[in-house]
């Protein structure tokens, strides 16, 4: 029986020993061997790999992979203008040697991040102070980008390489300080309300203008109808009154006779109508005193 717990707890201590001796290094990672503290070789390759138990050798794990640095600082910085401005960025940087990475700048992907962060601040910093809001906003904003990679590039490239490679350096986003921002709003809305006006004013001085136009065609129309009414109305009448006094002129009696009976139909054209004459000395009621018929035709 002590022979098979002898066996057993070799077999479990062999187990223990090899599990210790064996690691796997994801194709995301970079697997970093030390041997007593000093690193010993860097595994690139993924794959089970073996090594020596603890604490003679341990393996740490660096991501490989593109990593994203985003802006956290809300501290303005000057234009050239001398105009306080914020901005947020972003940074693509991966990791390209591990032992410089390590000897230089820390154990984990947090330790580079907050260097890096650091000189990406410094370099817009310096870029931004020589460039105007204009600048940042539309003419040299890709300038001031590349400016600023190059500067950083040069920084984890010196006399101590950081052993990491910067891929892409952005601006997301220009904007005023808060002091100042209320301020340009104000202003920005002014000017708006200002040209508002002048479009307001502008059309109204327009509409104006169309109705004026409008009123003069208006009444010049109106007067040429009138005029040209007034001249047909005109004719129209001449040529009755010709016809008419051809017509009377072939029979002077008749025509009296027919026109004392228009104006007794005028005259009398309401049952409630009431005339006093005297129809001995009326002119009005010769026709009717007379008591002459119109000729028969």
């Amino acid at each position: 029986m002590n022979r098979v717990g002898f066996i057993v707890s070799s077999l479990l201590v062999a187990l223990a020993l090899l599990s210790s001796m064996l690691f796997v290094v994801d194709q995301r990672q970079f697997g970093v061997v030390y041997a007593l503290g000093q690193i010993k070789e860097v595994i690139t390759e993924p794959g089970l790999h073996i090594k020596a138990p603890p604490p003679f050798q341990n393996v740490r794990y660096l991501d490989k992979r593109l990593l994203t640095l985003d802006s956290t600082d809300t501290e303005p910085m000057l234009t050239a203008e001398k105009q306080r401005v914020v901005i947020d960025w972003y940074v693509r940087w991966r990791i390209s040697e591990p032992s410089e990475y390590i000897r230089n700048v820390g154990l984990d992907e947090a330790a580079g991040t907050m260097q890096l962060n650091r000189v990406v601040r410094n370099a817009f910093q310096e870029e931004i102070n020589r460039r105007t809001v204009r600048d940042l906003l539309a003419d040299k904003r890709e300038a001031l980008m590349a400016d600023v990679k190059r500067e950083v590039l040069e920084s984890v490239r010196g006399a101590k390489p950081w052993g990491m490679d910067v891929v892409d350096v952005r601006i997301t986003r220009v904007d005023y300080a808060e002091s100042i921002t209320e301020s340009v709003y104000r202003r920005m809305e002014a000017e708006r309300k200002r040209v508002a006006n002048e479009l307001r004013s502008t059309g109204a001085a327009e509409g104006e203008k169309i109705r004026a136009d409008a009123d003069r065609q208006r009444e010049v129309t109106v007067a040429n109808a009138y005029r040209d009414a007034q001249k047909i109305k005109g004719e129209g009448d001449a040529e009755a009154a010709r016809v008419y006094a051809e017509a009377f002129g072939r029979d002077p009696q008749f025509a009296q006779f027919y026109r004392s009976l228009e104006a007794y139909k005028a005259s009398f054209s309401k049952k409630s109508d009431v005339m006093v004459l005297d129809p001995s000395s009326s002119e009005f009621f010769k026709a009717m005193r007379n008591g002459n018929a119109a000729p028969a035709r």
